[in-house]
């Protein structure tokens, strides 16, 4: 240890440890200033969910989907949603407790009351103030129509509709399949 000190000691009057000092202070500053040039890549951009195009993709990829089953043939697909997508806000809750107590002679007269409060979190971007979204819940799928050459064919509606019920999560009582 004593052997560093001396070394670090002997660069410094010798002019070099001063000159490494100041080297490593401007790529220190260099590097911090790299970020800022840069154009920021992991901001986060607020990106409108289209419920129109989701449908659309959703039963363009089912159209694809069942075009691959055996005896299925040319079909079409509809979907029908129960909902749009959600958004959740991060919220705050404050508590105001006040207390009061009315002391008269024999009688003690204490009153409580409890008020809550939620706020939204809100955050400063670059459009302005806006909420702070925790989460998307995604559109839940109501039902699909598929009216498809194959639909007169037992074995070809229950391979359709146990694809269509796996692929989107639902029961194959919301799928509806005909020729």
């Amino acid at each position: 240890m004593q052997d560093w000190i001396n070394r670090l000691k002997t660069m410094w009057q010798n002019g070099k440890g001063r000159t490494a000092l100041t080297v490593c202070g401007l790529i220190g500053i260099a590097l911090l200033a790299i970020p800022e040039l840069l154009p920021d890549t992991d901001q986060q951009t607020s990106v409108v969910f289209d419920t129109d195009a989701f449908v659309a993709q959703t039963e363009r990829r089912l159209t694809e989907l069942i075009g691959t089953i055996d005896g299925a043939g040319a079909c079409r697909v509809m979907v029908t949603l129960e909902n749009g997508v959600e958004y959740v806000y991060a919220t705050e809750e404050r508590r105001n407790s006040d207390r009061e107590e009315d002391i008269s002679g024999d009688d003690t007269r204490l009153t409580q009351r409890d008020d809550n409060e939620t706020a939204a979190i809100l955050i400063d971007t670059e459009t302005g103030r806006e909420g702070l979204l925790v989460t998307e819940i995604q559109p839940t799928v109501r039902g699909v129509v598929v009216v498809c050459e194959g639909g007169n064919d037992e074995t070809v509606r229950r391979r359709i509709s146990e694809a269509v019920a796996v692929a989107l999560n639902i029961s194959s009582k919301r799928v509806c399949i005909t020729k």
